[in-house]
């Protein structure tokens, strides 16, 4: 196997890993904070786009990463400091989002809607397909 081989396979490895992560941890993510930060909805509607088979790698991968962010518990700027605490994972979130919008469909939106509005969304479960 050459170099370009081998580095495509732990990328592909690690954006399995992040998507796994992703799925673990979005949900309650979601629940802690929806209401509060502007970019739950679209959060949502990109964890969908993701699991969808005909969203292409690239666009999955910028999608897991920004998704991963937003739930990681470190990061640049901490949650629970108060204002600024979700700005990083915003700005990393909508850098992203301007990538991958044209890849959010109807279907997606759908099911981040059905998520949404149930009334209640599971607290620590993992999000679901």
């Amino acid at each position: 196997m050459n170099s370009t081989d081998e580095m495509a396979s732990r990328f592909t490895m690690n954006v399995d890993d992040g998507e796994q992560y992703v799925r673990a941890n979005l949900g309650g993510k979601v629940k802690r904070t929806l209401g509060k930060l502007s970019f739950v909805r679209e959060a949502v509607a990109a964890y969908y786009c993701a699991r969808d088979p005909k969203t292409p790698f690239r666009v999955k991968a910028v999608i897991l990463t920004a998704l991963a962010y937003f739930v990681m518990p470190a990061d640049g700027i901490p949650d629970f400091i108060a204002v600024l605490g979700f700005t990083d994972d915003a700005a990393v979130f909508w850098a992203a989002y301007r990538f991958i919008v044209p890849h959010v469909n109807d279907v997606h939106w759908g099911k981040a809607v059905t998520y949404l509005d149930a009334s209640q969304p599971p607290a620590n479960a993992q999000m679901p397909d």
